[in-house]
């Protein structure tokens, strides 16, 4: 459980309770306001859980030396940062200083997070400068580039809260693919209003209010027709609706 020192009576999360193996993809859905965001804080102790336990290869997160913690940890947000440098650069600022820049290493990154069709496209390709929120980059090409520059990092854990927002479809569905490609022994956290981002995890949570209503594979939560089977049949209508009104 988790709430605010200011105001302890509110608590945020209420008795969550889940086990993420080593490897695994745990997939978290809910309304804005549901909770998602202070959970993955949580793993990377930006906050301390208020009653309880988060377990890190069954240590205490609050054990762990924070600089060692947050190497292995990368939580990629919604909202992205990019430095003025180029845009190799910015994605091989992720590997940090203990390694070298690897042009090819680099554009293996890109490929997987889906940036290195639109990089390749643009005149000075990686050696094109941007500025410090990615001035003349799109919504989904910045959200791209964070998303290869913490693959960048290879962190033992992922987090990606609401990372692909602003991707379109086709290419999330292509960064999805890549990533299941990815070392076996890396567990991916994804936080997603949009069940298609989640449907491929081992497990799904979905909150509701700070509380887990719901967990099960996609099947799972499909065939039990709560919440979650509610909010796919809704996505479903809606993304059938916006092909039809392409194809008119």
């Amino acid at each position: 459980s988790f709430a605010f020192p200011d105001d302890p009576e509110t608590p945020i999360l209420k008795d969550i309770d889940f086990r993420i193996p080593a490897g695994s993809k745990l997939g978290i859905l809910g309304e804005t306001g549901a909770g998602k965001s202070t959970l993955v804080n949580l793993i990377s102790r930006f906050y301390d859980p208020t009653a309880g336990r988060v377990l890190i290869d069954g240590i205490d997160a609050r054990d762990w030396p924070l600089a060692t913690l947050r190497s292995q940890v990368c939580i990629v947000a919604q909202d992205t940062f990019l430095f003025s440098d180029t845009i190799g650069g910015n994605i091989g600022f992720g590997a940090g200083e203990q390694r070298e820049y690897d042009e090819k290493y680099i554009r293996r990154m890109a490929t997987i997070a889906g940036a290195d069709g639109f990089i390749r496209s643009m005149p000075e390709g990686y050696d094109t400068v941007v500025g410090e929120r990615g001035v003349g980059l799109s919504g989904g090409q910045k959200q791209r580039l964070s998303l290869a520059r913490a693959l960048a990092d290879n962190p033992s854990i992922l987090i990606m809260d609401d990372t692909t927002s602003a991707v379109d479809m086709e290419t999330e569905a292509e960064i999805q693919q890549h990533l299941r490609e990815l070392d076996e022994k890396k567990t991916i956290v994804t936080i997603a209003h949009r069940i298609s981002s989640i449907k491929d995890s081992d497990l799904i949570l979905v909150l509701e209010h700070g509380r887990v209503v719901e967990r099960g594979t996609h099947d799972d939560l499909v065939a039990a027709h709560g919440r979650y089977w509610e909010i796919y049949h809704k996505q479903l209508g809606l993304e059938a609706g916006r092909a039809q009104g392409f194809d008119e």
